[in-house]
């Protein structure tokens, strides 16, 4: 295939994902409409449906009691089933035309190379990563209950990425050209799907608790899981996602740059930031280690921790003219060169 047939595979990919993001996110929007037709103590999406009571990766249905027999409605509970095992089939199939999208931008370039060389490319490596990090974890910490969110999620930015980010394939700046670059990207966008998914886990917690504080759990929240268990499922999430960012922004990062720019750290915008974020996360984790931090606390922490993450990821690339890293919004690339020693 040419160059040119790679581009447009790429971009159909990406078309189609986006469409079956969107099937996906309806399929589990019917689901929770069937679910509001169950009684809570019946309905539960706190954990994938059992083999013979939904089919693998649906929504579970709790057993019924003898004394709720006749208060269940059948079809409702059909539907629930149906659509949540749809719902998570059409997000996997996503995924992997999602991975077709990320595969053909790297083999549209002249040489070959990893899809990371602008704002564009980052942002569709980075919505992949999260939408896989949360099927590979969807049965571990059960994650049924994150689905609208997580594809919702992911289309939107999706669209944003796709609008006003796009750029044409091109060759990879001298500074780009290095196997750490491979390192280190990877290492953080993995990081960045996990700070999120525990970033989703934390505004739940602080939403439930508040609603069931003052008594109106209701709707969405009220199958959600309990506080403690949003809590611990957040806490994993970051307790995984810290040593990957730390290797990440302390390691192969300084690396990179000494490679790059012949210095380990340059002050740059995007490693001022992400070193605050480390900041961040490692004052959470040392809090609840130490002080015993549960709950909402921690959850505020977690989300100031998720915004300095994602304005790094993002805004540094549109408010800052002096970062060495403005390759990444795709009109920097003489700003690299110039700046490179």
């Amino acid at each position: 295939m040419s160059d040119a047939s790679w581009e447009t595979l790429s971009n159909q990919a990406v078309a189609v994902c986006g469409v079956v993001y969107f099937l996906a996110l309806l399929s589990h929007l019917v689901e929770w409409s069937a679910l509001r037709k169950l009684p809570v103590s019946v309905g539960s999406i706190t954990a994938p449906a059992r083999s013979g009571a939904g089919g693998a990766g649906g929504v579970a249905v709790a057993e019924r009691g003898p004394d709720a027999e006749g208060d269940i409605d059948e079809d409702a509970e059909r539907r629930t089933n149906l659509f949540g095992r749809l719902g998570l089939l059409l997000t996997i199939i996503a995924v992997a035309v999602h991975l077709v999208a990320l595969v053909g931008r790297g083999m549209a370039a002249d040489p070959n190379r990893v899809p990371w060389g602008n704002m564009y490319e980052f942002t569709l490596s980075g919505t992949f990563f999260l939408a896989a990090f949360y099927l590979a974890l969807y049965r571990r910490f059960s994650l049924a209950w994150m689905a609208p969110i997580v594809t919702g999620l992911v289309l939107v930015l999706l669209m944003v990425d796709v609008i006003w980010l796009h750029e044409e394939v091109a060759p990879l700046t001298e500074a780009l050209n290095s196997p750490w670059l491979v390192i280190h990207v990877v290492s953080a966008v993995i990081a960045t799907g996990a700070f999120t998914l525990g970033g989703i886990g934390s505004v739940l917690y602080l939403l439930k608790e508040r609603a069931e504080r003052r008594g109106t759990s209701g709707g969405y929240l009220a199958r959600v899981p309990a506080p403690a268990v949003l809590d611990r499922v957040s806490y994993r999430m970051h307790a995984f996602a810290f040593p990957v960012w730390t290797f990440a922004v302390l390691i192969t990062g300084p690396i990179w740059a000494h490679q790059a720019w012949a210095s380990y750290w340059n002050w740059d915008p995007k490693e001022v930031w992400a070193f605050i974020t480390w900041v961040v996360y490692a004052g959470y984790l040392h809090a609840r280690a130490t002080a015993g931090w549960k709950g909402r606390n921690a959850a505020i922490l977690a989300l100031v921790g998720l915004a300095t993450l994602w304005f790094n990821f993002v805004g540094i690339n549109f408010f800052s003219s002096t970062s060495q890293h403005s390759y990444a919004e795709g009109a920097g690339v003489t700003h690299v060169e110039s700046t490179r020693l």
